[in-house]
């Protein structure tokens, strides 16, 4: 079986704003999510920015109990899940047919950190017995799956930054080859805290542009120097064309393309000339079935590290060839941070806005151009364009490389 799939609905909660439209506007904008720590008291990290999602009350959406025994990424997922559901007009979820998929790149630091202050301080019997089902990284499907009764496949990806991608591209090829009707994909991630802020200050991973939040984050950019964590969800409903179309769902666009591939290089710098990479654009576009120059759109994976934008620059050449030089290109972790295990789902759904709406969000902070980075990135003021296709690339720690590619849906031909 091979049922071609459509997206129906998304859901976000971002450091730009706590659903789809709001964050969009601001993406579009060129604005910045990104600022001085809060959740902590930064002095005791080197970084003391990050790109933190601020005014989130999820009980707004979900019962003051239940969400006490939540960790934060787990409702941030549940949460865009619930707006997802809502725009794709699901009244009733078709239990045994519908599926979740969350990717999360580490889960409940939060949680264990609180809790080990508590075995610290107060003793072994005074620590949660909710400790475990908040931490572990599968929470987050799980939690889904108990608040909207999704009887169907539930796990959760944990590939690094590429979680959520490959959340998607999983439920992707579940509902092709027909074992579901419905998915609930996407991504979740929080961990803004002193330990994972030290942790990636010794490995030389973050920016320390601290005097200028804003700023901090440019990729592509000369002056670029690390990453800026983020927090946050993104979730998307996809459905087989044939199910959306039984109910007359709204069809945001069609999943064509889905490539997974492994560097088997370094435990944290991608493969000489992002090979690995380029390995995944090119089983992507071959399973889409189309030409480099079909692409309208990509989304870069644009972390504001001088190896990764660099390795991403040559892999997009080396797929691309002369059309590298045509394609727009744009990060917008540039505005929104590194969500780590949340950033494919999140640029997957950008993707799908623009092609929605034919705008091209900006790179914003790119003003001294990198020499080795010398493709069209959209510097800083988004650009309206015709984008029928748009290709989203992520790549995380451990090697790991996933490409989706989404297409404007058309009718069935």
């Amino acid at each position: 079986m091979n049922n071609r799939v459509v997206v129906t609905g998304m859901g976000m909660v971002t450091p730009l704003g706590l659903d789809a439209s709001s964050t969009w506007q601001k993406l579009i904008n060129g604005e910045s999510g990104v600022d001085y720590i809060t959740q902590y008291d930064p002095a005791i990290t080197e970084t003391k920015i990050a790109a933190e999602v601020k005014g989130f009350d999820p009980t707004q959406y979900l019962d003051r109990k239940e969400s006490r025994h939540m960790d934060r990424f787990v409702q941030f997922a549940v949460v865009a899940a619930l707006q997802a559901v809502k725009q794709a007009g699901i009244k009733n979820i078709p239990s045994e047919e519908t599926g979740v998929v969350i990717g999360v790149g580490i889960g409940g630091l939060n949680t264990l950190l609180t809790q080990y202050d508590v075995l610290r301080e107060k003793g072994a019997d005074r620590v949660s017995p909710f400790l475990i089902p908040m931490m572990i990284p599968d929470m987050a499907s799980g939690q889904v799956s108990i608040t909207l009764g999704a009887k169907g496949p539930n796990f959760c990806t944990s590939s690094a930054c590429a979680s959520g991608s490959d959340a998607i591209g999983e439920a992707y090829e579940i509902i092709k080859r027909g074992e579901t009707a419905v998915m609930i994909a996407g991504g979740a991630e929080s961990v803004i805290t002193p330990i994972a802020v030290a942790g990636f200050n010794s490995a030389r991973a973050l920016s320390t542009r601290n005097n200028e939040p804003k700023k901090a984050s440019r990729p592509f950019d000369a002056e670029r120097d690390g990453f800026i964590i983020g927090e946050g969800a993104a979730v998307l409903i996809l459905e087989s064309l044939a199910h959306a179309e039984k109910r007359g769902a709204p069809i945001l666009a069609e999943i064509v393309g889905y490539g997974a591939t492994s560097d088997a290089f370094h435990i944290t710098q991608p493969a000489n000339g992002g090979e690995g990479g380029a390995r995944a654009m090119k089983a992507a576009l071959k399973e889409a079935g189309m030409k480099p120059s079909e692409i309208n759109y990509i989304n870069a994976h644009g972390t504001s590290t001088p190896l990764n934008d660099k390795n991403e620059t040559m892999a997009i050449k080396s797929v691309f060839e002369k059309e590298a030089y045509n394609v727009p290109i744009s990060s917008t972790k540039s505005m929104t941070g590194h969500l780590l295990g949340a950033a494919g789902s999140l640029e997957a759904a950008i993707c799908i806005l623009a092609i929605q709406n034919g705008i091209i969000p900006p790179t914003v902070n790119l003003t001294t151009p990198d020499p080795e980075c010398d493709l069209d990135y959209v510097p800083n003021t988004a650009r309206m364009a015709t984008v029928s296709t748009a290709l989203s690339n992520v790549f995380g720690f451990g090697g790991h490389n996933s490409t989706l590619i989404f297409r404007r849906y058309e009718g069935r031909t």
